[in-house]
């Protein structure tokens, strides 16, 4: 009697046992099921992400992780390296018997005058570092604009001189957006090139300003877009959305050209 009710509690040990593995082995195989379902559903992504990417590739794409460019920019020579997340910018320019070289290395600065480094004030340093960005970020539209500091939202379509556009906003975060990272942008997208026409912004030092640009001279250099601009200068506090009205009026003024001259693939 014993033995029998031995075996009797060994089978149902190990029918629970049995039991206990076949469930842990549903619940890894619904688990496996959902991480496989969860990795071939693309994620959903908005209409002003969706915009920004195209732009972006139909002005160079990838080939901007990658790229090596020198060209002169109001008698200043210019250079960029990008190497994915990594960065050069460089300038170099001569004036008054006296050579300059500013270098921006991942987000280290240094100046050289005569090839010998010289220490900066904080005032002049972070003027430096804005000039230097600042003309690179104009230069390479719209790369710069897939930073992780950027907000971009999808505005409207309209109509500018017969050709329809999509037009994105784009604000910095304070983390990571610079010293300008209260500036407001707007970028008119040409819905047939993809590229960007017109341009406009909002700054608030020295008394703040507004500008729009309309891009001509627009070239491809292996690969790669780069355009010139024509600068115009609207009263200080005109909303975006309506210089292009302003524009096609022509109630905007020129203020000056944006011009970058003598590119080189520095790659090639």
């Amino acid at each position: 009697m014993k033995t029998t009710q031995a075996f009797l509690l060994i089978t149902l040990f190990f029918s629970l046992m049995a039991c206990e593995t076949k469930e842990k082995s549903a619940v890894k195989a619904a688990k496996s099921v959902a991480e496989t379902i969860q990795t071939e559903t693309p994620k959903k992504v908005d209409k002003a992400t969706k915009l920004l990417q195209e732009t972006i590739k139909a002005h160079g794409g990838d080939l901007y992780d990658q790229a090596k460019y020198q060209f002169t920019f109001r008698g200043k020579n210019y250079r960029f390296k990008n190497d994915g997340d990594n960065y050069m910018y460089s300038s170099y320019g001569f004036k008054d018997g006296k050579s300059t070289k500013d270098e921006l290395n991942n987000g280290t600065f240094s100046r050289k005058v005569n090839d010998e480094k010289v220490a900066l004030s904080e005032k002049k340093k972070t003027s430096a570092i804005g000039t230097l960005n600042s003309v690179i970020y104009f230069a390479t539209l719209p790369h710069k604009l897939n930073d992780a500091a950027v907000n971009k939202k999808f505005v409207e379509e309209i109509t500018i001189k017969g050709q329809k556009y999509d037009v994105l906003k784009v604000t910095f975060n304070k983390e990571g957006g610079g010293e300008d990272h209260d500036d407001e942008y707007h970028y008119w997208i040409n819905q047939q090139t993809k590229k960007i026409d017109y341009l406009a912004y909002n700054y608030q030092v020295n008394e703040g300003g507004v500008r729009f640009r309309s891009a001509y001279n627009v070239r491809v250099v292996d690969g790669v877009t780069f355009q010139d601009y024509i600068n115009y200068k609207a009263e200080v506090g005109t909303p975006l959305k309506d210089l292009p009205a302003l524009y096609e009026k022509g109630d905007l003024k020129e203020l000056s050209r944006i011009e970058t001259q003598n590119i080189i693939n520095l790659k090639k």
